[in-house]
Order: C-alpha cells, then sequence, then structure tokens
C-alpha cells in the first residue's frame, strides 16, 4: 500500500535546482521533493505522497494522522525494513541456504 503520510519538515535545501527537504514521518525521516509546495518551511507538516510534498497541514492534524496510522500498523508497512518484509513474505529467516542469512545481514 503506497499512503500519504504527514511528515515534519526538519531541513530544506536546493539541489540541482529543486527544492528537497529532509522530512520526519514519526521517527523516519526521508528525502521529500518541495516542488509543489515551494514555500514549505522548516518546523511545518505537509502530507507527502510518492516522495513529494502535496499538502501544508496543521500539527495537531498530522500529530493525530500519525498516531492512527501508527496504532492500525501502517506506518510500519510504509517505512518497515524492506529486507524484513521480504522474509515474512517469504516465510521468515531460518529457511535460507547456510551463509544466506549472514549475507542478508550484512546487505541490510
Amino acid at each position: 500500500m503506497c499512503l500519504a503520510v504527514p511528515g515534519k519538515v526538519l531541513e530544506v535545501e536546493e539541489r540541482n535546482g529543486t527544492r528537497m527537504a529532509s522530512v520526519d514521518f514519526g521517527g523516519v525521516v526521508k528525502e521529500v521533493c518541495l516542488e509543489y509546495l515551494p514555500d514549505l518551511q522548516v518546523g511545518e507538516y505537509a502530507i507527502v505522497h510518492v516522495g513529494f510534498a502535496l499538502q501544508r497541514l496543521d500539527e495537531e492534524s498530522a500529530r493525530r494522522t500519525l498516531e492512527l496510522f501508527e496504532n492500525l500498523g501502517l506506518l510500519q508497512e510504509e517505512f518497515g525494513d524492506p529486507w524484513e518484509q521480504a522474509a515474512a513474505e517469504a516465510g521468515g529467516y531460518g529457511h535460507e541456504p547456510d551463509g544466506a542469512a549472514a549475507a542478508g545481514e550484512v546487505l541490510r
């Protein structure tokens, strides 16, 4: 599932003519494009979908939404460890040939 998730802008910079931001999604920080909200500032919240900040959001709404997503397990689904997710879908750890688990650990 691909959600539109609220996040808090931690840092803004321009990269190759594009405004980008580091955004905190309840403890997970991702890079986000600010082209649709060019005036978004550090400390503000926005709804982010597929790496683009789409709409400004007040802090209270952002916090409530993040809490709801977390309680429903949607943040883990959206931002969880892809190696853990792949292992869970494949039946979990312990089914790899010798050394594969260790190799997977190195790749994380």
